[in-house]
């Protein structure tokens, strides 16, 4: 039978013969305290792994894990157990995600008062700067549900949720600088040659009415160019074409658009670092303290456990020596019955060629 690193013997998983996948480690690979302490309950308790072996020991984590000076209540009585302590890593995740959720709430902010018109000229920009607004919409829209993702995660202390968010912020990162770059291009390369090409072909003659009663003008070079009639726009009126009004408030949002965009990137890159580097430290334990499912203790798997050790003790020992070990653990444990003639005939043991790991085996082995 071939041989492991963490047992001498390779078991069927729990899935083919509802044992835990515990037997596969000798008991000798535990603590020599876990092994001599002997326990008062009369069934092992379930999904407490090593600690299973202690009496009056949890098996579900929070009675007494965390820090020093918090006071619990069990058994009717107070308790002085330990008081849990926000980490570094959790602490640095805090403040990231505060000021993920800063900017992401300001953006939105922001573009929601330019969608509903209360900016002053805000209906320019839902005309001729449609593309970046939705963009800036959506990424703002991301940012705020990365940051409710990773406070749920920093609250809970949930690894799942912080992972969620990780990868979350790397989305947002994408819908944050997308309309930077936009405005930048637009703005840099060729911006009058584009105004031209905008008012001419996709604009249309509502958007441009809408850009004429907001500027103020009339006409894109003159009421007798491009012009969309309405009241205060006509061929005898006195206002100036929109060209120049447009092109210069076009130059300036650009600018402020990529600005507060690209400017807030390397602040962003420093949250998803930080997200990175420290989702999975929220606490000094990793999961939630439990044993997996296939490696939690019951009465067989522990029979099982105890007749291999059993059969050990006889090889290194004698039958009598094991008998008395295993009458001693079985009353104590109050496990089902076990065959007293198992460790009389023991299944061969493959030949070791680890001498190494056969000498700490046989230090390892000491009666419960």
């Amino acid at each position: 039978m071939p041989t492991t690193g963490q047992g001498i013997f390779r078991a069927p998983t729990n899935s083919t013969t509802g044992l835990s996948l515990t037997i596969n480690y000798v008991p000798s690979k535990f603590s020599g305290t876990i092994l001599r302490r002997k326990t008062a309950a009369k069934i092992p308790k379930r999904g407490g792994g090593v600690e299973a072996f202690r009496s009056g020991e949890s098996r579900m984590p929070g009675q007494t894990f965390g820090d020093k000076n918090r006071i619990s209540m069990f058994g009717g009585k107070l308790q002085a157990v330990n008081k849990y302590r926000w980490n570094k890593f959790k602490w640095v995740l805090f403040f990231s995600n505060l000021c993920l959720t800063t900017y992401a709430l300001v953006a939105l902010v922001a573009c929601l008062l330019t969608w509903f018109d209360v900016w002053q000229h805000a209906d320019v920009m839902r005309v001729g700067n449609r593309p970046e607004l939705i963009t800036s919409t959506i990424g703002a829209s991301i940012g705020v549900l990365t940051s409710l993702i990773g406070w749920a995660g920093i609250l809970l202390n949930n690894r799942s949720f912080l992972a969620v968010y990780t990868f979350m912020t790397w989305i947002t990162f994408a819908f944050l600088i997308t309309p930077g770059y936009i405005t930048f291009r637009r703005r840099e390369y060729n911006l009058e040659g584009k105004i031209n090409s905008q008012w001419s072909r996709t604009l249309g003659a509502e958007g441009r009415l809408r850009i004429q009663n907001q500027l103020g003008c009339c006409g894109y070079f003159s009421p007798f160019v491009e012009a969309t009639v309405s009241q205060t726009c006509y061929a005898r009126s006195l206002l100036p074409g929109c060209k120049l009004r447009y092109l210069t408030f076009e130059r300036n949002i650009m600018k402020k658009w990529y600005h507060a965009s690209l400017g807030l990137a390397p602040l962003h890159i420093l949250v998803m670092i930080a997200a990175l580097l420290c989702s999975n430290h929220v606490t000094y334990r990793f999961g939630k303290g439990m044993m997996p499912e296939a490696y939690r203790l019951d009465l067989n798997s522990m029979a099982v456990i105890m007749e291999n050790y059993a059969n050990q003790l006889a090889e290194e020992y004698g039958a009598e020596a094991a008998s008395e070990i295993l009458k001693r653990s079985r009353s104590n444990l109050n496990l089902s019955e076990i065959s007293s003639n198992s460790f009389e005939n023991p299944p061969p043991i493959p030949n070791l060629d680890d001498s190494k790991y056969q000498s700490a085996t046989k230090k390892g082995l000491e009666p419960l």
